[in-house]
């Protein structure tokens, strides 16, 4: 085959063939490859040396990336190759491992078609293998495997080749079974893995050589070969016999779909509008004449072009000068200019079609999941994220000089990674962050203080709790301050059903649009008529309107509702945030006088009996937990147990693989600050443990009283809970 290389030009002519695009992401547990791999594409495209790839690991450009030998965030990078005569474009996204950054490889589905999942032939399958997997198939991105490290097996562990293939069998196996259960119903067969199929491909990233049942034909290379050059620590050999780059591509071409085939079955799973609307048509068809329609899964802060959206883009063309609608802001802004990545570059183009990957500059404050378009249009999904932000700190500037400088600093970090979430307390000049874990904020607080070089105070970890109720309550009435408005409500806990369908990203936020809610409601159980009457869904909590002809109730409306999110925005019992609570409203006593029902008026007149009904419910916090796989030599499995359960641990399972142990248990993310540390010295170093989020559980009721307290101390309030009189005119 010739080689070919190519520039941005002849890569911007490719886009046009959207036949030949490629939107792909690379995903993997942490450590297992991913941009060892993906130097060797980039060596391909000939923007690195061949000799360079898989030590270069160009994709990690961040410095901190590069100083902690992990990746952070996503980078994107567009590929041009000649494969057999044809010229292919490839727009990649090598996305982070680490549980604490796995916001980034969530938002990275949104934007690609297929995936190429990177597994560690000596790990297996591990936590965020499986996580990352489940996401792709619930985005609807077909899969493709690499199982890399081979050479692993034979040097390290001295498997035989029977053994070898076992091994390799074990993990083709268990990810069909993931696929099985997540895949859509009727791409199961075509989705499922298989060496015969040829969408796994067996190699070593670093050493850059792969193999696939069509490159063993190809290249008349047998099993057995394999095992003896690697044996013989002769790596070169199978690098000229059968190259990575060349494998893992011919595999990318031929089993990941391009934009046109993906984007009829996509577009339905990610867009709620009429698939027969012309939007619906164009962007089936990925039509590069229709209307512009994209989303923005990315945005990114560039110190001389300021917020760049990084936007996959379904239909027409994005081009300088356009005027695009931004549909959580309601407003058109006008493109500045259009770039494509080339990882850590943002090169300059005329114009970007449909199908491909593009950056934009000039739309103002916009978000991760934004949909952009030249009119308006049915908004995207909403792009769910599945783990939570459990470690919380709080962080103030150093000089009060500095508070301006900080206030828009986590601003514009909270836009780049929505998983941080970030309270900005204008008065008392403390601001609170939450992320998934103590490296997720040890990574932010960096961003201020090396990069954008604000000197900052912080406090401790401190853990996100969530209250809950566990039972019923009410009629319960409220009056407001002056008397004259009386709301009576009903708490209650919200069914099973309706509230795992919330975690699930099936019922949003915000108020009711449509039909299509009641009927999601009604499938998980709950009754038509009480579907109906919903007022208001915030963070897991319903608002029912109960009442028939109530006078004036339209026009205290919205200070109801405002009240009701506040007090589901810092609860009863220690002013944590509230889920999973049904408020109903069952009667009205309204004063005719605007003047006697305004927000000072209406929304103590909501909360108090709202607090009171929880309280009279039972209401109980929840805690985080995490779920921690600690690969541990058999001699310390003892002290890892011990240690476990010192911390509240569940033991889930305990799985023996020779001389190693997969323990797998649950821990409260209280318990994790120091278990690291912990960790090493019960095992002189010698477990490894990875953690993915488990969600929140009840916390055990004879350690509820104490966490109360200090929480409630925490905060400057009075230790003691509250009681119903509390809140209650009597």
């Amino acid at each position: 085959m010739v080689r070919k290389e190519f520039v941005v030009d002849e890569v911007i002519k490719m886009m046009k063939t959207v036949e030949n695009v490629r939107n792909v992401a690379i995903v993997a547990h942490v450590d297992h490859g991913k941009t060892t791999m993906t130097d060797s594409l980039v060596a391909r495209a000939g923007l690195i040396s061949k000799d360079l790839a898989g030590e270069q690991r160009v994709m990690d450009f961040d410095e901190q990336e590069q100083a902690r030998g992990i990746t952070i965030k996503s980078a994107n990078i567009s590929l041009a190759f000649n494969m057999d005569g044809k010229d292919y474009l490839v727009n990649l996204i090598d996305t982070p491992g680490h549980v604490d950054f796995g916001g980034h490889v969530t938002r990275a589905m949104r934007a690609v078609d297929g995936v190429v999942l990177v597994v560690d032939s000596v790990e297996g399958i591990m936590p965020q293998t499986e996580t990352v997997l489940r996401q792709a198939l619930k985005e609807k991105a077909k899969p493709t495997i690499f199982i890399n490290k081979i050479d692993r097996l034979i040097n390290e562990l001295q498997l035989d080749a029977d053994a070898m293939q076992a091994r390799l069998i074990k993990i083709i196996n268990g990810l069909n079974k993931i696929v099985d259960q997540y895949a859509p119903a009727d791409m199961k067969d075509e989705w499922a893995i298989g060496v015969a199929k040829g969408n796994i491909v067996f190699g070593s990233a670093f050493h850059k050589w792969a193999v696939s049942i069509k490159s063993m034909t190809k290249y008349s290379i047998k099993f057995s070969d394999i095992y003896n050059y690697c044996k013989a620590g002769d790596h070169k050999t199978l690098v000229e016999k059968s190259p990575l780059d060349e494998v893992l591509l011919g595999m990318v071409i031929e089993h990941l779909p391009c934009p046109l085939v993906a984007q009829k079955y996509r577009i339905p799973v990610i867009w709620a509008g009429d698939p027969q609307s012309k939007e619906g048509i164009w962007m089936s068809n990925c039509d590069p004449n229709g209307k512009t329609i994209g989303i923005c899964f990315g945005v990114v802060n560039d110190e001389h072009a300021g917020e760049v959206a990084v936007v996959r883009l379904f239909s027409g063309q994005m081009k300088k000068s356009d005027m695009l609608f931004l549909a959580s802001r309601l407003t058109m802004e006008k493109v500045q200019q259009v770039a494509i990545y080339m990882g850590p570059d943002r090169v300059m183009v005329d114009h970007v079609v449909a199908g491909n990957i593009v950056g934009v500059v000039g739309l103002r404050d916009v978000y991760v999941g934004e949909t952009i378009s030249t009119d308006q249009i049915q908004p995207f999904e909403q792009i769910k994220h599945y783990a939570e932000p459990v470690v919380t700190k709080s962080i103030e500037a150093k000089e009060s000089k500095d508070l301006a400088k900080l206030i828009l600093a986590l601003r514009q970090i909270g836009k780049e990674d929505p998983t941080l979430k970030v309270e900005i307390n204008q008065e008392t000049g403390e601001h609170l962050i939450s992320g998934m874990g103590e490296l997720h904020l040890e990574i932010i607080e960096y961003k201020i203080t090396k990069e954008r070089g604000i000197p900052i105070v912080t406090s401790p970890p401190i853990v996100v709790y969530r209250e809950m109720i566990s039972g019923k309550a009410g009629p319960i009435e409220g009056k407001s301050p002056n008397k004259h408005t009386k709301l009576k409500f009903i708490i209650e806990p919200i069914e099973k059903a309706v509230y795992d369908a919330m975690l699930e990203g099936k019922i949003p936020d915000g108020r009711p649009k449509g039909k299509s809610l009641v009927e999601t409601l009604v499938e998980c159980g709950m009754p038509r008529d009480e579907a109906k009457s919903i007022l208001d869904i915030h963070n897991k909590n319903i608002l029912l309107n109960d009442t028939r002809g109530i006078q004036y109730l339209n026009e205290i409306m919205e200070l109801l509702i405002q009240g009701f999110e506040e007090a589901m925005d810092s609860g009863a019992l220690a002013k944590e945030k509230v889920v999973g609570v049904k408020v109903r409203l069952e009667d009205a006593t309204i004063h005719e006088d605007p003047v006697h029902r305004g927000p000072a008026q209406i929304i103590p007149a909501t909360k108090r009996p709202i607090y009171a009904g929880m309280l009279y419910a039972g209401v109980t916090l929840q805690e985080p937990k995490q779920k921690v796989t600690i690969i541990v030599p058999q001699d310390y499995m003892g002290n890892v147990i011990t240690l476990i359960q010192g911390r509240r641990g569940q033991l889930l399972d305990m799985i023996q693989e020779g001389e190693t142990s997969n323990i797998i248990v649950k821990l409260p993310v209280a318990e994790m600050f120091g278990f690291g540390n912990d960790l090493r010295s019960a095992t002189q170093g010698r477990a490894i443990p990875y953690q993915e989020y488990a969600g929140y559980e009840p916390m055990p009721r004879d350690m509820l009283g104490k966490v109360v307290r200090a929480i409630r101390a925490r905060k400057g309030d009075k230790p003691d809970p509250p009681t119903p009189n509390d809140f209650l005119d009597l």
